[in-house]
C-alpha cells in the first residue's frame, strides 16, 4: 500500500494478483469486492464490520474484520478470527487473512491465544489504510465521526 494516496482514490476489487510474504511463504491476493456497516456491539458500543471477499492462494472466502473503541485511550483496534472450518484449517486460515490485510494496508499482529484461538489484530494504522478503499472510505470516516475521533487522532 503506496503512502500519500487519497482518500477513496482506490477500488479493492482493483487489487489483483498482489504478491505478499507471509510467515515465510508468498501468497497471491485477489480482491473480489467488499464493503463497511455499522453493528451494535456489547454496552452499547458501535462497531465498524469490514467486510472483504477476496481469493488468496485459489482459497475464495468472505473476510471479516470487526474494529471497536478499546482501552482507556479509547483506542480504534479491529479484530479478525482465523476460523477452524476454513480449508486448511486454522493456521491457514490465519495466514490468508494476514495476506490478505498485508496486501491493502499493510502486515497486522498475529495473536495465539492457549485455547488455538488465533486472533488477527489491527490498528490505527490499518484503519487509515482501509480508508484509501472507496467502498470503506464514508463508513469508516462516519464511524470515526461518531464514536467521538478523528480522523489524524488516535
Amino acid at each position: 500500500m503506496e503512502r500519500g494516496r487519497e482518500v477513496g482514490s482506490l477500488s479493492l476489487a482493483d487489487v489483483r494478483g498482489a504478491e505478499v510474504d507471509v510467515g515465510g511463504r508468498r501468497h497471491v491476493v485477489d480482491v473480489l469486492g467488499g464493503g463497511a456497516r455499522f453493528e451494535e456491539g456489547g454496552g452499547g458500543r458501535t462497531l465498524l464490520r469490514i467486510e472483504i471477499t477476496a481469493e488468496v492462494d485459489g482459497v475464495r472466502r468472505d473476510y471479516i474484520m470487526t474494529f471497536g473503541s478499546y482501552g482507556r485511550n479509547n483506542a480504534a483496534v479491529g479484530f479478525a478470527v482465523a476460523r477452524a472450518d476454513a480449508p486448511g484449517g486454522r493456521e491457514a486460515d490465519a495466514e490468508r487473512l494476514s495476506a490478505l490485510i498485508k496486501a491493502l494496508t499493510g502486515g497486522p499482529r498475529i495473536r495465539r491465544m492457549k485455547d488455538g484461538t488465533i486472533i488477527i489484530e489491527c490498528g490505527r494504522e490499518h484503519l487509515e489504510g482501509f480508508m484509501h478503499y472507496a467502498e470503506l472510505a464514508d463508513a469508516i470516516a462516519k464511524w470515526l465521526e461518531e464514536t467521538g475521533r478523528q480522523q489524524g487522532a488516535g
